[in-house]
């Protein structure tokens, strides 16, 4: 009998699950609270419920007798999905578990509470209570909501009066009305960012890059992409191998997806800044599968269902040597107006452009680049070498030429 998968959102991202899970067989329907987006017009059924509402999509998965629920590259959905599948037996990890990995706070408290290397954080609801206690912190530090992603709502505070300013910008990004302050992390070398993947809650695979920025835009602190192959010492990964498999040991985690951003500090420790319990977004699965031929996406689909999940192609161990130079990238406008269109340099377009991802349509409203919510589309990239892949990922600007009319 064919399965029935239900996938929490049919965003442009999340199409590449949808695709996966029909080519797999299974028949797949759709819900979240947008019908135009492109995902349910590849589904099977269609339904008008949000991702974040846990008993709505509860009662929709029951209606439906749904065999496995999928929140593909969605930090809020990650809960509702766990949520729901432990309510019917379905597979899943720990809906605890993943409601830690999924706020920020929680993960500090439980990070802190196990052993792991932690900056000093609390968690807070009010600007009063955090006015309260910021003196306890040295200065600069992170205002964060503790269940956003993407980089919204984050700020760097160095002076004390920006408080309320920041936090009111954390409110605003959290369903939870909740949002942290964290000591800022010197880092040393390149933010460490990927994929990984558990199944019965065993590291089996992982493929880390090098996340980069852009020091022109509003906020440098938020970044613009990852590449690949990985350009540090490599005993840091071992590092955060250890760590992820005790966290996952700890938390009881299953067969899993992980989007991963960890930090390597002036101290030489590594830190585990996020782990969500989902695929990364900006393409990140659609590059490792590139640049390793391993598809996480078929993964991700196969766990979800209760089904074998094929590792062959890992034999036996957790990395698989990059082949080639590769990077996913944010595209993004310098100004703030009404899109009119792109071009690209042509060596740019023929040499190093292998796939660009868009919906963005003339005349929608674009955003000079604060965080990921002001992308308009993503790039996959190759390079023929190291040299060549951080000249093109830092001289970007020079091959992509985006048109925008002031807005009234």
């Amino acid at each position: 009998m064919q399965k029935k998968l239900l996938m929490l959102g049919g965003s442009l991202y999340q199409t590449y699950a949808i695709k996966e899970a029909k080519r797999l067989g299974y028949y797949v329907i759709t819900c979240d609270y947008l019908p135009e987006n492109p995902g349910h017009k590849l589904s099977d059924e269609y339904y008008n419920v949000s991702t974040t509402d846990k008993e709505a999509v509860l009662e929709l998965a029951r209606k439906l007798n749904v065999d496995g629920v999928v929140a593909y590259a969605s930090d809020p959905a990650a809960p509702t999905a766990a949520y729901v599948c432990e309510e019917l037996g379905l597979p899943t990890s720990p809906y605890k578990s993943v409601r830690i990995l999924s706020n920020k706070d929680l993960f500090r408290e439980f990070l802190l509470k196990n052993g792991f290397n932690c900056p000093k954080a609390m968690g807070f609801v009010c600007y009063e209570d955090a006015l309260a206690k910021i003196d306890e912190f040295k200065l600069p530090v992170m205002v964060k909501p503790v269940d956003s992603s993407g980089s919204k709502g984050i700020n760097k505070l160095t002076d004390k009066s920006e408080l309320k300013e920041f936090v009111e910008d954390a409110l605003s990004y959290s369903l939870s009305k909740r949002f942290l302050i964290e000591e800022f992390i010197v880092k040393k070398g390149h933010q460490i960012s990927g994929d990984a993947f558990s199944v019965d809650g065993k590291l089996v695979f992982h493929c880390f890059g090098n996340e980069f920025y852009n020091p022109n835009v509003d906020k440098d602190f938020a970044p613009l992409g990852e590449c690949w192959p990985f350009q540090m010492d490599h005993k840091y990964i071992e590092d955060l191998e250890r760590q992820l498999q005790k966290l996952f040991s700890l938390l009881g985690m299953e067969s899993n997806a992980y989007n991963i951003e960890a930090i390597v500090g002036q101290d030489d420790k590594v830190y585990l800044l996020e782990v969500g319990a989902r695929s990364g977004g900006s393409l990140i699965p659609q590059v490792i599968k590139y640049a390793t031929g391993v598809d996480m996406v078929t993964w991700v689909v196969q766990a979800a269902a209760g089904d074998k999940i094929d590792c062959s192609a890992l034999k036996g161990g957790k990395e698989i040597p990059i082949c080639g130079f590769w990077s996913n990238y944010m595209v993004h406008s310098n100004e703030t107006g009404l899109f009119e269109s792109i071009a690209f340099d042509s060596n740019f377009s023929q040499k190093h452009l292998v796939e660009w991802v868009t919906n963005l349509k003339e005349g929608d409203f674009i955003h000079r680049f604060r965080s990921a919510q002001d992308c308009i589309g993503e790039f996959i990239l190759k390079y023929d070498d190291l040299r060549q892949m951080f000249d093109v990922i830092n001289n970007i600007d020079k091959f992509i030429h985006i048109t925008v009319t002031p807005a009234d």
